[in-house]
């Protein structure tokens, strides 16, 4: 199971956003979801899945400018599921709260953790930061682009939409690192998937 734990960053400073997000992230994952997506404590948010891709998604969505901590927490989840996701216990929860608190001080924000088999959430948190550090230098224009090849478009299409040459959709993509972060995200998935498993083998 993946709990994603997340603290808005600045949260005194700054109009709170956790409302806001609940809702676009059950528009976008509800579905991928086994409990709604919560308010745990003041300016935190919670989510649990068994999906990794929906987790990656969910922690690189979240990850993307600077109003959240992220933190991915790995492992078994507490059943029968509560109704409420600030209800649940496990494992996994226990980790998202230590990652969180991790990231807090990380560069990109976003830390991930496991109770029983730390060292394969340790590679995930090494390899989704290198995708977020990628993402970091990321122009306007290219997650412009980024933001219609990743549903499904060709790259000629999204630069045709955007009104631009095929040179030009192919100058951007390579200065946004496109390539590079749609081919890791299956791979990342798969690492996910695997250390999900380490956690029953761990516990056999």
């Amino acid at each position: 199971m993946f709990v994603i734990t997340a603290d808005q960053v600045d949260s005194r400073g700054r109009p709170d956003i956790v409302t806001p997000v609940l809702e676009a992230l059950e528009t976008r994952f509800g579905d991928r979801l086994l409990l709604p997506a919560d308010r745990n404590a003041g300016d935190e948010l919670q989510a649990l899945t068994a999906d990794a891709a929906a987790a990656l998604d969910i922690v690189t969505t979240l990850a993307r400018g600077d109003a959240w901590s992220v933190g991915l927490g790995i492992g078994d989840v507490r059943t029968p599921l509560p109704p409420h996701t600030r209800e649940a216990g496990g494992d996994a929860f226990v980790a998202a709260r230590a990652a969180v608190t991790r990231a807090k001080r990380a560069p990109t924000r976003f830390a991930a953790d496991a109770v029983v088999a730390p060292q394969p959430a340790a590679d995930v948190e090494a390899l989704v930061g290198l995708l977020l550090s990628l993402r970091a230098g990321r122009s306007a224009a290219g997650w412009e682009l980024y933001d219609l090849v990743s549903t499904g478009m060709t790259q000629a299409e999204a630069g045709a939409r955007l009104g631009i040459t095929p040179q030009s959709a192919s100058d951007r993509a390579r200065a946004a690192g496109l390539r590079a972060d749609l081919a890791a995200q299956p791979a990342l998935v798969r690492l996910m998937e695997s250390a999900d498993a380490a956690q029953a083998t761990s516990t056999g």
